[in-house]
């Protein structure tokens, strides 16, 4: 496959180069940063933002919102105090000065330190758990404390809810010991179990204003220059050094740890991806939008991780080979459940593609299955191993086992080595354009697969979800727009845009003292459809629409602040592809007819539903007798639910003679291939996409 780009290529405007001689060296870094990150913004970013009063308002919510984002620490008068600088954000950042961002960090640093008392003199009384009151979860919406009392107030309802919760689980444990007859356990009185609850709360917050009190203004300029540079777009970023040691980690994927990625967004140390056979995906009960609470090792005591930095949090569930770490979480219908995981180095081995076969039991009929999770490419081996061939291979040995249709699986898949896309896409057409990418100046190019050679002209399916994102899109859109095949799932995640990652340091001369400045990651392209449209916000949305967990919830780019708007350019000429089978129509048709009262998908379509409605209600009883009474509900619901990881019946999934004897070199291999093909058996997305590539002939 070849690689054409056709109209202007990217060129980066190069910074203007620093020299810091005249400067001092204390103050003038944070100088020089700001310098360095506005006009790598004005010149390269893909939608540059006038800096002007509406801009520097928009900042200073943003700002405001990640510095006391649960509102525990600030009052409305500080807020007051503050808000005189709201419109003058925009001259400091072009002057290069901080003096908002200082009187902020100190106000925030001495109000921290106030807050100290606040646990401390609250959790020495028992709790009254027969008021009926209420804690409301709702902070985005809800107003700063107007005065100390009012903020003492906020932090007792946290306080009581947080020992309830803690009291609830000490009382279950108790009761299920004593039940099993467990020697060593001692009954304990209400009154005792309530106070071990107080203590373990204490103690929770004792570690966190211990963290609070390390807290250095570094990092809270980092989060104010992060402020202004997020106003921009939900991608551009300012990396100190030490989250730029964090990403190149990530983006590696090679780590002593579970295998998840996490985002601090609001807040909340939340899963945004599981990686592809790695520790957590093997163990299979951690799930995207789980929220991570509380950190213990092994069976030692749990730490917990609200509030805290999500670098700390991750030193935590990062750690030796083989050790244990269990993770207490939120998972997204309210209910919280502790998940053991084994540590491993989790490897990109694990994100190659993969194939299996699938059928119906008893029929001969055979239908091709391949797992992508990433778009991956080995950019430090020229002879490493690439997405796009590995596809090829797979197709290949699938042709092999004479197969009538293929799916290929970018669910969760979010993204990767452009060229790669534009060589996959090329496997099932004959030539064409892909992709349009466009910079800020100059005309789209063009990217299209110049190779006529045609790897698989069968019944193609491609299953996507919101968790797809920009290369999945990519490739899926072009699917779509030359009606290649089917596209089935929900609509996908709507990133359509490229960011470059630049090294500040390489921008200032003969100024050993200002460095490191760290980096910064900039949005400088946008991807466009060969029918015109951007991926961006919109996606790709699918020809035939499941439910699934998320489809009613906020997720996605179109719920990112500040996301790049949607817009159209000019279509690019491409050749539709010809079916001589049964219409797209017709298989549609026929899907949507089947799915709409199967039994699984109402189940999950109602799951969905609730799940929507538990995330709305933000309003937490105080009150242990109606706590204990939602929970068991919850755990009830839960229940309900519990036929969706059976394996569905009559739906087979089998290994490839091809790979038989590499699979059977191993125990490890052997059993970790048989886990894969479980999961796929238990899958309604497969086992449905398999019908429609059946009906496609």
């Amino acid at each position: 496959m070849k690689l054409k780009i056709i109209g202007s290529s990217v060129v980066l405007v190069a910074f203007i180069i620093l020299s810091s001689h005249t400067l001092n060296p204390n103050e003038d870094k944070n100088e020089v940063l700001m310098r360095l990150l506005l006009q790598g913004l004005n010149y390269n970013h893909y939608q540059p933002q006038e800096i002007n009063d509406g801009f520097s308002e928009e900042v200073f919510d943003l700002y405001l919102n990640r510095l006391d984002y649960g509102k525990r620490y600030l009052t409305q008068i500080d807020v007051e105090i503050l808000d005189q600088y709201k419109h003058s954000i925009d001259e400091e950042a072009k002057k290069g000065t901080f003096d908002f961002f200082d009187i902020s960090a100190e106000i925030y640093l001495k109000r921290v330190k106030e807050a100290e008392a606040y646990y401390q003199e609250i959790l020495i009384e028992p709790f009254d758990f027969q008021k009926d009151e209420y804690l409301e979860g709702d902070v985005k919406n809800r107003p700063f404390a107007r005065n100390k009392d009012e903020l003492r107030e906020v932090w007792r309802k946290l306080l009581k809810y947080q020992t309830m919760t803690r009291l609830v689980s000490m009382q279950e444990r108790q009761e299920k010991s004593l039940s099993e007859g467990d020697p060593e356990i001692t009954e304990q009185s209400f009154e005792e179990l309530e106070a071990k609850a107080r203590d373990k709360v204490r103690k929770i917050y004792e570690d966190a204003f211990i963290r609070l009190g390390k807290t250095k203004v570094s990092d809270l300029r980092a989060m104010y220059i992060n402020a202004i540079a997020n106003r921009f777009d939900p991608h551009t970023l300012y990396l100190p050094p030490r989250d730029k040691e964090n990403f190149d980690i990530r983006m590696s994927g090679q780590y002593g740890g579970i295998g998840a990625e996490l985002s601090d967004k609001d807040a909340k140390i939340s899963v945004v991806r599981i990686i592809a056979g790695s520790p957590c995906y093997r163990q299979g009960e951690l799930e995207v939008g789980d929220e991570i609470i509380k950190v213990a090792q092994g069976d030692g005591e749990a730490v917990d991780v609200v509030d805290m930095r999500i670098d700390d949090a991750i030193k935590l569930i990062r750690g030796k080979k083989g050790t244990e770490v269990r993770l207490t979480v939120k998972k997204i219908d309210g209910s919280t459940k502790v998940v053991p995981i084994v540590r491993d180095v989790v490897q990109l081995a694990a994100t190659y593609a993969k194939s299996a076969i699938i059928n119906r039991e008893g029929s001969d009929e055979k239908v091709g299955y391949i797992h992508l999770p990433k778009f991956y490419v080995n950019f430090n081996d020229r002879n490493g191993r690439h997405c796009s061939e590995d596809i090829a291979k797979e197709i290949e040995k699938l042709k092999q086992e004479g197969v009538s249709g293929i799916i290929l699986d970018l669910r969760n898949n979010g993204g990767g080595s452009l060229p790669d896309v534009i060589d996959m896409t090329g496997l099932f057409i004959e030539d064409g354009p892909v992709v349009q990418v466009k910079s800020r100046k100059g005309r789209p190019s063009v990217l299209e697969d110049e190779d006529r050679r045609l790897q698989y002209d069968g019944a193609l399916v491609v299953l996507v979800n919101s968790f797809s994102a920009s290369a999945s899109e990519i490739l899926a859109a072009a699917i779509q727009d030359y009606g290649r095949g089917i596209i089935i799932g929900t609509p996908t995640f709507g990133k359509g845009t490229v960011q470059q990652v630049i090294n500040l340091d390489r921008f200032v001369r003969g100024a050993p003292e200002l460095k490191p400045l760290g980096s910064m990651k900039l949005t400088t392209q946008k991807f466009y459809r060969i029918n015109g449209g951007a991926t961006q916000i919109k996606g790709v949305v699918p020809d035939i629409i499941l439910p699934d967990n998320y489809v009613y919830l906020k997720s996605g780019e179109r719920n990112q602040e500040y996301s790049m708007p949607w817009d159209e350019i000019a279509p690019v000429p491409y050749k539709r592809w010809t079916h001589d089978n049964t219409t797209y129509e017709e298989v549609i048709q026929k899907s949507k007819t089947r799915t709409e009262f199967d039994p699984t998908f109402q189940l999950i379509d109602e799951r969905a539903r609730k799940l929507k409605e538990q995330q709305e209600d933000e309003i937490y009883t105080l009150q242990l007798a109606a706590y204990q009474a939602e929970k068991k509900g919850k755990k009830q619901e839960s229940k309900k639910y519990d036929s969706l990881k059976e394996a569905i019946i009559g739906f087979e999934a089998s290994s490839l003679q091809a790979d038989l004897a590499e699979i059977n070199s191993t125990k490890e291999a052997a059993k970790s291939r048989e886990n894969w093909l479980k999961s796929i058996r238990k899958d309604p997305y497969i086992f449905e996409a398999m019908k429609v590539a059946m009906d496609m002939n």
